[in-house]
């Protein structure tokens, strides 16, 4: 059976954390590891984050550690190197599955592919909610039918939180560092270059996977984080490309 390895990065959330081990804790399915990584919060944090663990009732296995970091992407890498199973995917503190039913679904979807190899990447759509976990929209880009790492050239089709990676491939792909606000795309762009090498697919399971809370590091330094990602597609797809389609979302708007 398919298992996943979801992990959390925390610092001083203890607001936000609640909904997210409710939703985890509250998955129908059962082959699940559930990682808290914690950067030494100074509220609540770390205590939600251990009573969930001692109090946990369901076949899922909760990790939690609580140590100084150098950054979320950093919190990140250390998930990924604790990880065990399948596939990894981070939901955040605030960020939830659509229902608890969600891994369940992709589960049986895998189940029914057929063939030797698992897909490296498993992918889908993602709602956004305010800070009380209400429903505000469904996210502005869509994922493709057919995602590729080229997709990623007209913007992050799919969102950080509905990009499910096979724990191999991310245990051997870390997330770069020197990317302050969009290591994420970064890693993702990576990860599904690593799968075209492979020939390994990815797979879109045609699902809501997550309900994403508004905001986030990037939001919050927009023009920084800008910045970066044009470095980030520079790097992968070439300046006169990066140029041609930042000249068209120009043009566009």
């Amino acid at each position: 059976m398919t298992t996943f390895c979801i992990i959390t990065c925390t610092y001083n959330a203890e607001k936000e954390l609640p909904r997210t081990l409710e939703s985890v804790g509250g998955q129908s399915y059962g082959n699940v590891c559930h990682i808290i990584i914690d950067g030494a919060s100074s509220d609540k944090t770390v205590a939600l984050a251990s009573a969930y663990a001692d109090n946990n009732h369901s076949s899922h296995t909760v990790k939690v550690v609580s140590e100084k970091d150098n950054g979320l992407y950093d919190a990140m890498n250390k998930g990924i190197r604790l990880s065990e199973g399948d596939y990894i995917l981070f939901l955040n503190a605030g960020d939830t599955f659509a229902d608890r039913y969600t891994l369940e679904r992709i589960a049986t979807q895998i189940s029914n592919i057929g063939g030797r190899e698992l897909p490296a990447v498993i992918y889908g759509k993602t709602d956004i909610v305010d800070n009380d976990g209400n429903f505000l929209r469904h996210r502005r880009l869509q994922p493709p039918e057919t995602l590729t790492w080229k997709s990623f050239l007209n913007g992050m089709l799919v969102c950080h939180q509905a990009f499910y990676a096979r724990r191999d491939l991310a245990q051997d792909t870390p997330y770069d560092l020197s990317y302050r606000l969009s290591a994420d795309v970064d890693w993702c762009i990576r990860i599904m270059k690593e799968a075209g090498k492979k020939g390994l697919a990815l797979h879109n399971t045609h699902l809501t996977l997550c309900r994403y809370l508004e905001g986030g590091m990037s939001v919050k330094s927009h023009r920084a984080s800008l910045i970066e990602r044009f470095r980030i597609m520079k790097k992968h797809y070439g300046l006169f490309r990066t140029l041609l389609v930042h000249l068209w979302f120009i043009i566009r708007k």
